[in-house]
This record gives C-alpha cells, structure tokens and sequence, in this order.
C-alpha cells in the first residue's frame, strides 16, 4: 500500500470486521477505497460475493483494473450495460443502474452476495441519476454489508442516521482531514502568490481567514495599472477557443464617463500559466476550464506558444502507448477524429479531457497522466468526478461555470470536489490548488470559498412509472408505498418539518399582534384593506391581458410566411430587417420560430418573445435555391441584396408607439370602477390614521400569505414521496399497465410485465410506443433514429431550421415520429392532470446522423454534417443501444425486437463498437 493507515481508515475497517455498514465521508484523494478494498477481501474470506458499484463505466473501468491486478482476470467481473466480462465472478464491478435492475429483475448473480461497495455515494444528489443509489441502498438483501464511500459533506451523520434505518447498524467515519495538506494560491500578471495570510494555516484556516498582504497589494496594482492603461505580461499565440483575447481587447469608457476606450483586463494567457508551473516546480497539473472548445483551445495556445514538457524518450514512449491503445480504430476515421493532432499534442506532455472526446482517447490521456508522461491535462469539471488522476497542482481558470441555463459561481463543494485533485499521496509533501486572475475575482470571497470544505447532501429521489410496477409487481401497491417512504428523500422532509412548524406558530402569533396594530375604530379595517387589495389585483389583471392579447397578436404575425419575405421588427432584441429562410412550424401556443437572415448577417431562429410587436411584412427577395445559412458568403451575398433593397422599398424606420392598452382597458373597466366606489365609500376610508392602518395591514396579509404556504409546505412534506408514488399509479392504471379491481389488490398486467424491463428516462413513453404499434414498421436505421428522439437532449438550442428527417415528413420514419410525438403529447396532458413533472419534449437533432450511422455510413459523411463531437456522438450511440438492447428483450412483438437487434449490430461497429477496460 505504500503507507501507514489513517485513523478514519482503520476505524471503517473494524466496522465492516464487527459485520456493521458503513459510512466513510473523507475528502478527495484521502484513501477512502481501502475501506471498500476490505470489504472484497473479507468477501473473499468468507467465500461470499462482492460487489463494486460506481456513478460512471470510465469509473468502473478504471477499479476493474485496480482489482484485477490484485486478484486476477478470473476472480473479478464487470458489468457496464454495453460491457459483460466474467459477470459471475466472486467479485463484480459494475454501474450502480446494472446493480438496480438486477435487484428487480430478483436476477441470480446475487446469490451468495455478502457486500456491496457504492463509491461516490454522495451522487444520490444528483437530479437526473441519484434516485438510482437510493433504490439499491433500500432494495439490497438484509444480509448485504453496505459500504457507503462519500465526499465530505456536512451532513454525514444524517445521512448515517437513514442508513441506519434502512440498513440497520452502520458506523459512520467522518475525516476532514486531507493526507497532503493543500496550499491555496493566485497567479496574477505572471506571479504567484498564496491566498492566505502567513499566520493562516491552510489545513484549518477557519472561518472568513485573511488574505496575504502580498496578494492583496498585488490586486491593487493590477486594477492601478489596468485603469492606467497597462497590460498583462506574457502575451503571445492564441488559439481557438481563448476567451483571453475575445472581443479585440477594448471595451468602453464604463467607470470613466466620457473617457475614452481603455485595454480590458486580460487574464495571463494559458502556455504562460503552464510555464509558470513548470518553472516553479508545479507540474504535472490539471488546469479546469468549464468549456470544452476552451480546453481544446488550450492545447492549440500552448502547442503554438512552441511548449514542449516530455523529453525524447518520453515523447517516444508515449507515441508507442498511444499506438498499441489505438491501434483498434479504423484507420480511415483517424483524420476526422483529430488523431494527429492529439497525438502531437499528447508527444508534448499536453491533453484536453472532456465529455465531448472519444472514450478512448480521454482513457489514452488518464493512462499517459497516471504514468506521470502527460504533464497537463486541460479538463472541463467531469473529471473531478472520482477518476484515479492526481496531480501536483489543480488550477482553475475561473470561478464561474455553464449550468446548462445559466452562469452561476462555483459552490464550496464543487472547488472542494476540483481541487481535490491536487497533492499525491506518497509523491508530494503538499498540493497546490491556483485560481488564475480574472475580472470579477475577489481575493476576500476566494478565501471563504476556498476554508467551507462541507457541503449538504440532498436526496433527488422520485418515484419513476418503471420503479412503480416494479415494486408493486415484487410487494404490492401498499407495501410500496411504505417502502419509498423510508427512501433518503422522505426521511430528510420529515425532518424539516419540525423546523418549519416551529417557524408557523411564530407566523400565528406575528398575525396576531399584526391584526390588533390595524384595527380602526371606524369599522372593518381588515375589509377595507381587502377592497384595496381587489383593485390592485384587478388593475395587474388587465395588464396582463393587455399584455396577453400584444403577445398573441404578435405570435398571428409569424403565421403564413413565405421564404423570402422582407421583414419589420420594431422592437425587442431583434429589432431591424430580416429575410426569412424557414417559415417554421406551429409549436401550439408560442407560434412559429421562424428562421431569419438578420440585417447584421446572422441568422436566427426568432420567438415571439424575441419580437415583442411582431412582425411586419414590407417586401419579398429571392433566396437562391439550396440557401445554406452555415455558409459566410451566402450570407453576406443576401444580406447586400436585403440593404440594396431596403432605400427603395423600406419605409422610414421609427419606434412605434404601442397603445397603453392595460391604462386604457383600465380606465373603462366596469369591475375596477365599482371597486373604486365602494372604497371610497368605506367609513374607514375617512380615517385619520388610515395610511398607518394600512401598513400594518399590508405586512398582515404579506405575513397570512407567507403562512398559508408554509403550512401547505408542511402539509406536503408529509409523505410526499408516497403521494408522487399514488399519482403515478393512478396513470399506470389508466392506461392499463397496472390493473385493480374491487376489492382485489393491484396488480402489475401483461403490459406493465415489459414496462418492468425499459429503464429510459423516457420509460412510458417507450413502453406506449411499443404497445401501440409506433415503431413496427421501421427498419434497423430508422428504429435506431426514432429511439434517439426519446433519449438525445442537446447542449443548446442553436440549430439552425428545422432536422432533417431522412424519408421526409411523410415517409414511414417521419410518420412514426409524427405519432411519437403525438404520444408524447397526449402523456404530458395526462401527468399534468395528475401533477406529475413531465420529461422534456422530443429533440429531433440526432434523427439523421444515427440514421446515417445504423445504415453503415462512415463517419467523416455522418459528422460533416453536424456541430456533434465524435465524443458525443459516440456516448450517444452507447445509450441509443443501451435502451435498444431493453426494447430488444422487452419488445411485445418478434419484429420489433428482431429490428431492434439489427438496430443495434448498425450502431456498434466503428469507434462506437471500441470498448477498453
């Protein structure tokens, strides 16, 4: 093992020896898994099973190999969904979901199962994948040791608490102590500096520590010389993707009214971040960009900066390695894949890692760092997430990250989770964790960010229609019930609601003293603030129809348009002229998204909200046959024919004044006016104290409201998981998946027998889809392609037009898609009736390029025609099978599940079909 045991370790060790569960939470890189390792070996011992579950196959890859170098290719197993190895093996590593559908599928590979390891436990909190933990942690056998491997969170022992509930007695051994202590640092205008004060010990540096002197003096120069005019050092190359150098350099005067343009704060470039770590001694090290074209542009940076970090014999070692682990790919794709490219750039000692890379080049570049001959790795945050890469230093570029839908700051536990990374146990005396200068960076919030090592961990768990047949199928509507309210989610709401009764019976007295402040001694103050009250809410009523009736006329505006139509946009984002290039389709109530070549070249797919006024058609133009909007100089050519069209045919473009339509609307109200009357005619409305009463009533109907919903708060914390349960039973029922009659229990039908097996996201919508026919007549290709419209969400919505669907809208695909759709629909209005969040609508983006790739398509001609990375694409393509191999078996027709594993032999072949353990 190379070193002496922590206390923590030992403590989970004797546990587990005792026969008792446990619970590890220690920090990143602490040696939490030797606690797991032990429980495979008393396993072995005791000639029982064990089984190793992780959140992610590049995870359970990466600990198949630990233990077979340990116990040997016949004694372990894994199971990843699209991967079986030895899966009867007495020791198994697989996905938690694998463990979760064998546990309902009552599946014989665990019999003689005696412990189960749950690495990263602490995942449960995530939104899309956590209820799967929770599922196995209840459904596990009693005789299951369970041991729970988790980050530090700051609820550790609640979490204890419910595992002890449902599991029965379990230790639980909190560290917060890392085995390589972690020296925070800033690097800004080409120097480091630690973030703390010198009196400051990093390990326990408290709450809100100081910052250093040196740093602090060192910001204050940086903003001096910014304001003065003065530049970053190390200025050099840039690449593709370098947000450094965006925009030209200049923004306006902002601070300085009337002064001219000053340089915009440039952060150090990064080939002079990675110099400064190799001259200080800092390498190997990951430097985290939440952005994948800016990982790939930093590589380009640095590879143009001429950085060059491996000598001869490494570089000669690591072309040998990438070699032998590539030498399964076809040698046609290396070119579209950017082999080269990123084997010159691996010969370097340099990598980008992110999701949107093929798995075998990310597990080439963990391979290569793990060896210490790739020196940086450039990764965006998905490798924080428990794979095996320690590093010296951990730099993050920035401490503001894409959620999906908004830019939000990096939380305590996400910078603790990141820099984890840094300090390898056994190599280095300390790590180091560097935050690159960037706008907006506070050295002061830095340090508190960078001292609250603790996060909660938050249950995500939620009944889904395929756990609901399950265990109704396995226990019975009513003992399932019970179960899921023993589930982590219902164990933490019953808990919270102590404190929030506490805080209503504050609310009820509040009221109280609140309702004696607004009495008047002239009448019924409390219906006088109630009249009041009706004619606010009346004049907002009639501002938003006004405001209704302006968006529903703008949304008639995009209706019946032609390619090529001149357009008026008077107001709103997109104000201008426009050409339109798609008409669009009709989305229900938020009308056609029309795709337009803007006046300033850009083409847009535009929304009513986009158009606040709608539009106005002045005019038509050509738009040549075979238009393509990707194309610069189709645009530009356009776009000269729309200005030189304009002069003629324009008329004078001014801001239209739009009516006050909700002042107007209020003035000749009936209901308004009678509201009106009756206030004045109030006998409290002569009050002398009328505007204090007035207060005091406004902060008690503030006050009433705030309490109404905490009890409704209160009230639906109380088995509310039980109820989501009901509810969806109540769907299943009625569309004939579940079955009850009087008096008899509900029982899981003919239908609901298949249901059991689809685990999609998207599960009754699969399962609808099958027993009504959808998908019959398709072929392999065109199976493949309608079963990624249940599954593909893209990144952003920047597709230009409308999908293409191969066929056409009328051929046998566009029609089974047509009526998936339709099915889609008609469910999301039944869980609406039943107050059931439903899942997100069809995304028809990966119809053709799956299509293509099933039909045996190479995959320079599938990608050429997409913005998809050959990463994504290929992560794609594994889940389209893993939910193809479901239908496969679950299928109530032969032909279905025949085309469904013809589907799948089109898909897995090529880099989808490569698969390293």
């Amino acid at each position: 093992m190379g070193f002496t045991l922590d206390d923590f370790q030992v403590a989970g060790c004797e546990a587990l020896e005792a026969g008792r569960g446990v619970l590890v939470a220690a920090p990143t890189g602490a040696g939490k898994t030797v606690v797991g390792e032990f429980a495979v070996h008393l396993a072995l011992a005791a000639g029982r099973k064990a089984f190793y579950t992780t959140p992610i196959k590049a995870l359970s890859n990466q600990k198949y190999g630990d233990l077979v170098r340990r116990y040997g290719p016949e004694r372990v197993g894994l199971l990843t969904g699209d991967t079986t190895v030895n899966g009867e093996a007495p020791i198994v590593v697989m996905t938690t979901e694998v463990l979760r559908n064998m546990l309902y599928a009552d599946s014989p590979t665990l019999d003689g199962l005696g412990y189960v390891v749950m690495d990263e436990v602490h995942y449960l909190a995530d939104r899309f994948r956590g209820p799967v933990w929770e599922e196995v942690i209840i459904h596990l056998a009693p005789d299951v040791q369970l041991v729970s491997l988790s980050a530090t969170v700051s609820n550790a022992e609640e979490f204890g608490d419910w595992l002890e509930m449902v599991r029965g007695d379990t230790a639980v051994v909190v560290s917060e102590v890392r085995p390589v202590p972690l020296g925070q640092h800033v690097l800004t205008r080409g120097d480091l500096y630690d973030l703390y004060a010198g009196h400051v010990d990093p390990t326990a540096p408290g709450v809100d520590p100081p910052i250093s002197p040196e740093l602090a003096d060192a910001m204050r120069r940086r903003q001096a010389g910014d304001s003065a005019g003065g530049g970053p050092v190390g200025r050099g190359p840039r690449g593709r993707g370098d947000r450094g150098y965006r925009g030209g350099g200049y923004r306006s005067g902002g601070d300085r009214p009337g002064g001219p343009p000053r340089p915009a704060f440039r952060p150090t470039p990064r080939f002079a971040v990675v110099r400064l770590l190799a001259d200080a001694g800092l390498l190997p090290a990951i430097v985290f960009i939440f952005s994948r074209a800016g990982c790939q542009g930093a590589v380009s940076q640095c590879l143009a900066a001429g950085l060059r970090l491996t000598t001869p014999a490494q570089e000669a070692q690591i072309r040998q390695i990438v070699e032998e682990r590539c030498a399964t790919l076809p040698s046609e794709d290396l070119a579209v894949l950017g082999y080269w490219e990123w084997t010159e750039a691996l010969a370097r000692g340099l990598a980008a890692h992110h999701a949107g890379m093929l798995p075998i080049f990310k597990e080439t570049v963990e391979d290569l760092f793990s060896r210490g001959l790739v020196q940086v790795v450039f990764a965006t945050e998905t490798l924080a997430l428990g794979i095996n890469m320690p590093a010296k230093s951990v730099v993050l570029e920035k401490l503001v990250k894409w959620d999906g839908s908004a830019h939000v700051d990096v939380t305590p536990g996400e910078y603790t989770q990141l820099t984890g990374r840094a300090g390898r146990r056994g190599i280095d005396v300390e790590g180091h964790a560097v935050v690159v200068d960037h706008p907006g960076l506070d050295p002061v919030a830095l340090a508190g960010l960078a001292s609250k090592r603790l996060y909660p961990l938050r249950s995500s768990f939620i009944p889904t229609y395929n756990m609901a047949v399950n265990l109704v199928a396995q226990v019975g509507r009513e003992r399932a019930r019970e179960v899921l309210e023993t589930s982590f989610a219902q164990f933490q709401a019953d808990r919270g609601v102590v404190g929030l009764a506490k805080q209503a019976k504050a609310h009820a007295e509040a009221l109280e003293g609140y309702a004696e402040a607004m009495r008047c001694h002239l009448g019924d103050f409390a219906e006088y603030a109630g009249l009041r009250r009706a004619i606010t809410e009346r004049e907002h009523g009639l501002t938003r129809d006004a405001s209704r009736e302006r968006r529903a006329a703008a949304a008639r505006s995009l209706e019946g348009l032609q390619v090529g139509d001149v357009l008026e946009i008077a107001s709103g984002r997109r104000a201008g002229h426009a050409v339109v290039l798609d008409p669009g389709s009709d989305v229900g109530v938020e009308g056609p998204r029309p795709t337009l070549l803007m006046d300033d070249r850009q083409v847009r797919r535009v929304s009513i909200a986009e158009v606040p006024d709608g539009v106005r058609r002045i005019g038509s133009l050509r738009v040549p046959r075979g238009f393509n909007g990707r194309n610069p100089a189709a645009r530009r050519a356009l776009s000269a024919d729309l200005r030189e069209w304009l002069p003629q045919a324009a008329p004078p473009r001014g801001g239209r004044q739009r009516p006050a339509k909700g002042r107007k609307a209020a003035t000749e109200d009936a209901e308004l006016a009678s509201l009106r009357r009756r206030v004045r005619a109030h006998p409290c409305h002569a009050c002398p104290d009328r505007e204090d009463h007035a207060r005091w009533a406004e902060r008690w109907d503030k006050l009433r409201r705030e309490h109404a919903a905490l009890v409704a708060r209160i009230e639906g914390r109380t088995s509310s998981i039980a109820r989501v349960f009901d509810r969806i039973c109540d769907v299943l029922q009625r569309l004939g998946y579940l079955a009850a009659a009087p008096d008899q229990p509900v029982t899981v039908t003919a239908d609901g027998q298949w249901l059991r097996r689809l685990y999609a996201e998207n599960d009754l919508l699969v399962a609808e889809c099958l027993r009504r026919g959808v998908w019959e007549d398709l072929d392999a290709p065109g199976l493949a392609a309608a079963v990624s419209t249940v599954l593909y969400s893209a990144r952003r919505d920047d597709r230009e037009g409308e999908p293409r669907i191969p066929g056409g809208p009328a051929g046998t695909l566009g029609r089974a898609l047509e009526e998936t759709s339709r099915i889609w629909s008609t469910l999301e209005t039944l869980e609406a009736e039943h107050q059931i969040e439903s899942t997100g609508p069809l995304d028809l983006g990966l119809v053709e390029v799956v299509h293509r790739w099933a039909a045996g398509r190479s995959l320079e001609v599938v990608l050429k025609s997409t913005d998809l990375a050959a990463g994504d694409f290929v992560r794609w393509c594994k889940q389209i099978i893993d939910l193809l191999d479901q239908i496969a078996q679950a299928a109530p027709t032969a032909k279905v599940r025949e085309t469904a594993h013809r589907s799948i032999r089109g898909l897995r072949r090529g880099v989808v079909a490569y698969s390293s353990l």
